[in-house]
């Protein structure tokens, strides 16, 4: 219980010079693509595509949310691996403003836990 009290005071009230972000990822995301275009509504007429689609793959999804502006910093990977999130965490160092401190907020999942 301690630690949602002090993870829901860091969204609330933030240190002064910092940046809550919120950060999490999807994996194993499918990338489709319909085979036909979309035809666009028309009067009386609903959006309409085609059932079939074509596979390309699957890409890993990494996000950080700003909580209280909404910003997202994203970033797609074909793998999903360490290397892949430590590149993330540059990717949300180079985005900050300088003289701000970062809090990261994620899950206690395998890549997190890399040295």
């Amino acid at each position: 219980m301690n630690k949602v009290r002090d993870i829901i005071g860091l969204y609330l009230s933030p240190p002064n010079r910092a940046l809550v972000l919120s950060v999490d990822e999807k994996s194993q995301i499918q990338a489709l693509d319909r085979e036909q275009p979309v035809l666009p509504m028309m009067p009386g007429m609903p959006e309409r595509r085609t059932h079939s689609y074509v596979r390309h793959g699957t890409t890993s999804l990494f996000a950080a949310l700003d909580i209280a502006s909404g910003f997202v910093i994203g970033k797609c990977y074909n793998r999903h691996r360490a290397a892949e999130f430590l590149d993330f965490l540059k990717q949300i160092d180079a985005k900050v403003p300088d003289g701000l401190d970062v809090h990261i907020i994620m899950d206690d999942y395998a890549t997190h836990k890399t040295a």
